[in-house]
């Protein structure tokens, strides 16, 4: 018996099966582009998104024949959605989180909703990743798209309804529209009516390992599964990716390293207060009934380490071709265990939180001629970790005291990586065996959803912790006096207006 998580990212989809006990048996990965139409614009195609997800569960599937998935669910990127016609097509592509050409209709009508009354419903303050303010642009840019929409969907729910069942959409993942009231659990009637749509071309909201119904038979043999799958509602990427991790508990958080690099808590009830407010820290529903989240994140993230790739790594990406190694991992051998002795502020790309800057660009000081190429790419990734390090600041002075960090996603298989960042932040990074976190939150609460056994009593059972990496006490204690200086960073270069 076994059971898949299927994860739907920004630039690529993946499907990982495991066995009753969480033994990884299978898994399969595909890309899909990114689409630039104009400056701030950022879109996915939403109908290859589906392809290369069925895709990537027929390979997994056909990888372990001999032992049929009888259950999944789904892990999603947030606040992205798809117009699905009357026919059940496609409208238009999917704009993705870093698309920010709704900034203008973000600030005017959260004002004008009431900037407090939408963060007391929604637990989430302004900004244009968010699908209302999306919505909002395809209401008053493309009206024809606007009113033929028989529903939207987000990609939980739209691979769902490609599955052939009648979908639903987690919590979790309804949160990140804030079109969802995070107290009643419910769609909020007087942010819909602003928005002028109905409750119904929304899906039904549930809680997280509900079972939703089965995969079309049909469908179901063009995978290659049995005829009875069940789909359980699984959610938002990265509170999926921290029960993954075995986050169940206060004080524990996990560090997802991906596209954006992200730390995600759980804690027992809703805190909403006016720091975490004016400091963009969100409360929505965990993955675990009952539990709440936020998440503090840098949408620049791991695609700093991606670009320092493709524009300055060509002598790893040459070795990388002839040695079969990975090119991040030989240019993460080469940065050494030392500070670099420079400071950057990470803003590559809109910056996350908290301070949800999409204009000003980030910046490296200290440049010298005896910079080393190695030592620019080591203060890059310290940037990033500083500026998680400002957001679990925030977060313990909030109430939200985290102790331990697990790590996931592709910078968690990297002890050079994981030991920086450990550093940086000052705080014990606890490994886990497995790193794709969101798939197996998804296989945990589809396996939770047939067999009716608790998701505290599977993730005790299938998570498994690998080892402990302390801070480096004399990195430590540098990066404690750095980020001092850190700090006065962003509020230096604002004033600079670059």
């Amino acid at each position: 018996m076994s059971y898949m998580g299927l994860d739907v990212g920004q630039t690529g989809c993946k499907a990982v099966i495991f066995d009753e006990n969480g033994k990884q048996l299978a898994q399969s990965y595909r890309e899909y582009p990114t689409i630039f139409p104009n400056e701030g614009w950022a879109e996915i195609d939403s109908r290859e998104v589906k392809e290369r997800c069925f895709e990537v569960m027929k390979e997994a599937q056909r990888a372990c024949e001999q032992d049929p998935v009888q259950g999944l669910a789904i892990s999603t990127q947030g606040e992205a959605f798809i117009p699905i016609g009357p026919d059940g097509s496609c409208l238009t592509n999917a704009m993705i989180t870093f698309d920010t050409r709704a900034a203008g209709i973000a600030e005017q009508w959260s004002r004008e909703f009431g900037v407090e009354r939408l963060y007391n419903i929604t637990g989430h303050t302004a900004h244009p990743m968010f699908s209302v303010f999306k919505l909002l642009w395809i209401r008053d840019n493309n009206r024809e798209v606007f009113n033929r929409a028989e529903k939207f969907l987000c990609f939980e729910d739209f691979i769902q309804h490609a599955l052939g069942l009648d979908p639903r959409i987690s919590w979790s993942l309804a949160g990140r529209t804030m079109m969802f009231n995070v107290i009643t659990h419910e769609w909020d009637e007087g942010v819909l009516r602003s928005v002028g749509i109905p409750p119904s071309k929304l899906s039904i909201p549930v809680q997280s390992g509900i079972k939703v119904g089965s995969v079309d038979p049909e469908i179901a043999k063009s995978l290659g599964f049995s005829t009875h799958v069940i789909v359980a509602s699984g959610g938002h990427d990265q509170p999926m990716g921290a029960l993954g991790a075995g986050v169940i508990t206060p004080g524990t958080a996990m560090y997802a390293t991906g596209t954006s690099e992200c730390i995600t808590p759980a804690f027992p009830e809703p805190i909403m207060n006016d720091a975490l407010m004016k400091n963009n820290l969100c409360t929505y529903d965990y993955i675990v009934q009952g539990m709440y989240t936020t998440v503090s994140f840098s949408l620049t993230g791991g695609n700093i380490l991606r670009w320092f790739r493709d524009e300055w790594g060509q002598v790893e990406l040459q070795e990388a071709k002839k040695s079969g190694k990975d090119a991040y991992e030989l240019l993460l051998e080469k940065i050494g265990k030392k500070p670099s002795g420079l400071l950057v502020l990470p803003y590559f790309t809109p910056s996350g939180t908290p301070h949800f800057e999409t204009e000003l660009a980030g910046a490296i000081l200290g440049l010298r001629l005896s910079t080393r190429r190695e030592q620019v790419l080591r203060a890059l990734l310290e940037g990033v970790a500083f500026e998680m390090r400002l957001n679990l600041d925030i977060l313990d002075h909030s109430g939200i005291s985290i102790d331990e960090l697990r790590p996931i996603g592709g910078g968690a298989k990297s002890p050079i990586w994981v030991q920086l960042k450990a550093d940086v932040l000052n705080k014990p990074m606890t490994t886990v065996q497995v790193t794709e976190a969101a798939c197996f939150a998804g296989a945990m609460l589809a396996c939770s959803a047939r067999t009716d056994e608790p998701i505290g009593s599977i993730v005790k059972r299938w998570v498994k912790t690998h080892e402990i990496i302390e801070p480096n006490p004399e990195n430590a204690e540098y990066y404690n006096q750095q980020f001092t200086q850190y700090k006065k960073l962003y509020p230096t270069l604002k004033t600079l207006n670059l």
